[in-house]
């Protein structure tokens, strides 16, 4: 099990993505300029009544911006990982990885619907699931969770000099606390650092789409039926 995590989360991978300066500077203005323009499609997703065509709508529209960014940013890489001394695509880890997260959230979900005002902050978040039709929400969530790991772990990764898991996991939790809910917010803080390691030992956005895909659409089932959702 120890070596079954290192290799999922800690060794890396030998690989050859060095950017040359021009292209590295290039890769910064890019992602800077597309944090901005999230920020503000962003504001205006907050401000729509959740689950209404407009907000899946507009939840679209984001992750065409993280989706679009992140190409516009230069080369992206799948990545690798060492499996009996063979690198290759990580698929079966970061996916058990996503579930072993999803059952940390769910026991977790477990002490956090005894406390009312960290109930009520999850509840807050799950009113989205109990709006619209499964099959679309299945789709928003999975599309969002893939143009997430785009640009944060693919575009802003590759953007940071030093520090990028820790930066990265700072960024996303930023972006999520516009939300204003706290528990979304401590979700993105262990997900971004998760996702983050990942992405330094495959190289790669492979592994934290699935790990991430994994957990979202698990706690999209989940949720709703711990805290009486729906």
């Amino acid at each position: 099990m120890r070596q079954w995590i290192e290799r999922s989360l800690w060794e890396i991978v030998p690989r050859d993505h060095r950017q040359n300066r021009r292209d590295l500077r290039r890769r910064q203005v890019v992602t800077g300029v597309v944090v901005l323009v999230g920020a503000v499609v962003l504001g205006v997703l907050l401000r729509l009544e959740q689950g209404s065509p407009w907000f899946i709508a507009m939840s679209f529209v984001l992750a065409g911006v993280w989706t679009a960014g992140a190409f516009a940013s230069g080369p992206l890489h799948l990545g690798r990982i060492i499996k009996k001394d063979i690198a290759e695509r990580p698929i079966v880890q970061p996916i058990l990885v996503g579930a072993a997260l999803a059952l940390v959230f769910v026991l977790g979900a477990l002490v956090v619907r005894e406390i009312p005002w960290l109930a009520d902050q999850v509840r807050g978040v799950l009113g989205f699931a109990t709006e619209g039709y499964l099959p679309v929400l299945v789709v928003v969530t999975a599309v969002n969770g893939i143009a997430e790991e785009l640009f944060f772990r693919g575009a802003a990764y590759a953007a940071i000099t030093r520090h990028p898991v820790t930066w990265t996991t700072v960024m996303y939790t930023i972006a999520t606390l516009a939300t204003g809910n706290v528990m979304l917010a401590f979700a993105a803080i262990i997900l971004g650092f998760l996702v983050g390691l990942e992405r330094r030992a495959s190289g790669g956005i492979l592994a934290p789409i699935l790990t991430h895909c994994t957990w979202s659409l698990s706690m999209l089932f989940l949720l709703p039926v711990i805290f009486g959702v729906g």
